[in-house]
């Protein structure tokens, strides 16, 4: 295939611009969809679905887990076909997959045994089967290069970072030259500074190779960033698109800078209010007055034992500024090779009153969950020392509840067997009725008052993450330990989640340390955020006291006057670790 017989893209901006108005004929819509639904036996997946994309625009479909999003772009790239309804490329109905429209999922499905070069290759060799093999080749490294991935072609995907092998994945989206990219969640699984990377590569080669992009994403940030239009995509069963956004912001985009624009803020606030009172049409009522907690204390408390009765309820003391006080921490790892080491965490300083709730924050490798797991006690202290309530932390134990990015939950048990172990062993001397009440209790705080006697193999991410928090709570811990744990979650979920985290946390007012990429999320918890310096010899870089009313939501957070102000001190400090090496 010759250069000249390549699928052509037509630039409609510049067309429309360099055109006499009097010669602008109408394109046909590079994508349009026309009262398209699509089902999966008995369940309604999408209803009624209605779209236009002009060539050339770059619009972001925003959605949550459930809402038909990934079998939205199949219908596009033709993986499946609509039950009833058209989808249309310029005019045309789609009917199968081609080379025209690049799709990139958020799982990599790479080769393993092929490096970059040869993952890249494959696409280009079968569509391009008439070029000369230095043509296929230059075209390959041409692409590659494009992502950033040059010094990396002759690597293989084990060898690769995950940023580095969704990178992969573009690459070869792009080589196959179609004039629709498709881009379903890509960056979702992908640390923040990675994300922020990797979005401003996609929106060059947008503005250079003049693609049409349409964009899943359940980031709103990421959608106002990106696109043209931000179209939300509601809840399913029978999902259906919500109103446009017109994302009327000048190009290049630069984040600190919108962190002032008025018309930034109006979007991020609307869509997101918009997408959150849709998520709550479909959340059941939880009854607050169901259950109340019984007065019993853990075996762990400071408090136990000391009086007559081990069932004395909780007596609050004054809080200490050194409740937990971490003293000169440091983390040293061998080498990969054994003849050296090196320090990963290098004299982490901080102190915690009692009833505090901190975040720490930083980039992929600054040794954020390194500092958790040596606070859970599961990762050994190579210098330094960690003091909980006037006590040396020296291995794991029940008085630290720990929240990891994936609950580890005993699949064959139910959720309530799940949080039962753990009230088993925190209060052998509650009565069964006692230990009952309390399971039962933080099941229903979380929103599993009616599943906490399924498996938790049949649970969804989401209710395994509550089971986890609820277990975690039920410890009645002197610390509560997060690790990114809504990190795998989509947004919806994620904001229910943090919602059911802070409403718990002002009932049990427990002491809490969060590890977190996310900004909103950091802000959101805590009274203070911690912001580390990169690794290796990271440390504690900026700490911002969060003087913000409690309890708090979302819905408040982005009307206070000081929200914004937070927010741009954590992504400045961010930003300027990006360029510190």
């Amino acid at each position: 295939m010759s250069a000249a017989t390549q699928p052509k893209v037509v630039d409609f901006k510049s067309y429309v611009k360099n055109t006499p108005p009097m010669q602008v004929v109408a394109l046909p819509p590079a994508v349009e969809l026309k009262n398209v639904n699509k089902s999966y036996g008995d369940v309604g997946i999408l209803q009624n679905i209605n779209l236009s994309v002009k060539p050339g625009e770059f619009i972001a479909i925003v959605g949550f887990s459930g809402s038909g999003k990934t079998t939205l772009i199949s219908l596009i790239a033709g993986l499946i076909a609509a039950d009833s309804g058209e989808v249309l490329k310029q005019g045309q109905a789609i009917t199968e997959p081609g080379p025209d429209r690049g799709v990139v999922f958020q799982n990599y499905s790479l080769m393993p045994w092929l490096t970059v070069y040869e993952n890249v290759a494959l696409a280009v060799d079968q569509i391009f089967k008439h070029w000369t093999a230095a043509q296929r080749q230059a075209h390959t490294e041409k692409y590659i290069r494009m992502v950033n991935l040059g010094s990396a072609m002759s690597k293989k995907p084990a060898e690769l970072s995950g940023g580095m092998r969704q990178r992969v994945n573009v690459a070869r989206a792009l080589a196959a030259n179609p004039d629709i990219l498709l881009l379903d969640e890509p960056l979702s699984a992908l640390d923040a500074l990675t994300r922020g990377n990797l979005q401003d590569e996609i929106l060059q080669i947008w503005e250079t190779e003049q693609k049409t992009v349409i964009l899943i994403t359940n980031d709103v940030d990421e959608a106002i960033y990106m696109a043209d239009r931000v179209i939300p995509l509601n809840p399913g069963p029978n999902a259906t698109f919500g109103p446009d956004f017109s994302i009327d912001l000048p190009r290049p985009r630069d984040r600190t800078a919108l962190n002032h624009n008025a018309e930034f803020k109006r979007l991020r606030a609307e869509i997101t209010k918009y997408l959150m009172a849709m998520g709550l049409e479909k959340q059941p009522t939880l009854d607050s007055n169901v259950l109340v907690l019984p007065d019993v204390q853990p075996n762990t408390s400071s408090e136990f034992g000391i009086e007559q009765s081990d069932l004395l309820p909780f007596k609050a003391t004054p809080p200490s500024p050194r409740y937990l006080e971490f003293s000169k921490l440091s983390k040293i790892y061998p080498t990969p090779d054994g003849k050296s080491t090196v320090k990963v965490v290098d004299g982490f300083d901080m102190k915690l009153k009692r009833g505090e709730f901190i975040s720490i924050i930083g980039h992929s490798g600054c040794g954020k969950s390194t500092v958790l797991s040596m606070t859970a006690g599961l990762n050994s202290i190579s210098e330094g020392v960690i003091i909980l309530d006037n006590r040396e932390i020296d291995s794991a134990g029940p008085d630290r509840g720990v929240v990891f990015q994936a609950p580890s939950l005993f699949p064959w048990l139910t959720a309530y067997e799940n949080v039962e172990l753990g009230v088993d062993k925190v209060y052998p001397h509650a009565t069964a009725e006692q230990r009952d009440e309390i399971v039962q209790y933080y099941l229903t705080r979380v929103g599993l008052a009616d599943a906490m006697h399924k498996k938790a193999a049949e649970l969804s991410n989401g209710m395994k993450q509550r089971v986890g928090i609820a277990r975690a709570f039920a410890l009645s811990p002197k610390l509560l330990v997060l690790d990114e744990p809504f990190g795998m979650l989509d947004s919806l979920t994620r904001w229910e989640l943090q919602e059911v985290l802070m409403e718990v946390w002002e009932r049990t007012q427990v002491t809490a340390m969060v590890v977190t990429h996310d900004v909103d999320e950091a802000i959101l918890l805590a009274d203070r955020v911690v912001m580390m310096t990169n690794g290796p010899h990271a440390k504690i870089g900026k700490i911002e006291h969060i003087d913000l009313p409690r309890p708090r939501t979302r819905k408040a957070l982005l009307e206070h006057p000081d929200y914004y102000k937070y927010r741009e001190s954590i992504l400045s400090f961010l930003s300027e670790c990006d360029h510190t090496h």
